[in-house]
């Protein structure tokens, strides 16, 4: 459950650009509300990209029945690679980047704390055939439960913050990037009709870029925002 990310176009209707390579946003947990995931089942605060072939590339903080949470690198629904240096703490930020590189043919994630400014860095090379140019960007939460046919209460209240797309601005340096915000964040939450145990709150612009809150509460859908900035 969550949102497409858009820019609006001249008829005021949310798009994806054109030509994004990488996203990034801030995630800062901001209180802790104990581990109620089932046996065996996790949930997830997604950073999602998806390229022209539908190919999702993620990196999530990844709440399990087991742990206090983990940061984790995905493609395509496989699980790569666990961030081992940056655990999560409450009151921290989390800068969480994934870039497209067509030169180095191979997908980029970064993750800092901003709190301690610690970089970890993963690097995964992709099959030829891959298109290194996105079509989707989406934020939101997914719950998976082995046990039962139900979703149950997120594990941290957060502030997800700097929602940007970003754009390659020198054609010979694919890592050269330049971020710029969304201005539109159109609800999905895949059909589902369930209710969910989750608010998204006090969506709004801070610092230029769209913000919401995650708490615990009761919705159906995710986030719909059109900014009038």
């Amino acid at each position: 459950m969550g949102s497409f990310c858009g820019v609006l176009d001249n008829n005021n209707k949310p798009a994806f650009p054109r030509g994004v390579s990488g996203i990034s946003d801030i995630i800062t947990l901001i209180e802790d509300m104990g581990n109620q995931i089932p046996d065996k089942s996790w949930m997830l605060y997604l950073l999602e990209i998806f390229n022209k072939q539908n190919i999702p590339s993620e990196l999530n903080l990844i709440c399990s029945f087991n742990n206090d949470g983990k940061f984790d690198a995905i493609f395509n629904g496989v699980n790569q690679y666990q961030f081992k240096q940056i655990s999560p703490v409450v009151g921290h930020s989390y800068l969480r980047q994934i870039l497209m590189n067509y030169q180095k043919q191979s997908i980029h994630y970064i993750l800092e704390d901003q709190n301690t400014r610690q970089i970890e860095r993963f690097e995964l090379l992709v099959d030829r055939g891959f298109i290194f140019e996105a079509q989707n960007h989406f934020t939101g939460i997914e719950w998976w439960n082995k046990i039962g046919n139900f979703p149950y209460p997120i594990r941290y209240h957060a502030e997800v913050s700097q929602i940007m797309y970003g754009l390659c601005d020198n054609p010979s340096d694919a890592e050269s990037v330049v971020y710029r915000p969304y201005n539109a964040l159109v609800s999905n939450s895949e059909g589902s009709g369930q209710n969910y145990p989750i608010s998204f709150s006090n969506n709004r612009i801070k610092d230029g870029c769209i913000c919401y809150n995650v708490k615990s509460g009761n919705c159906k859908t995710g986030m719909e925002y059109l900014s009038k900035e």
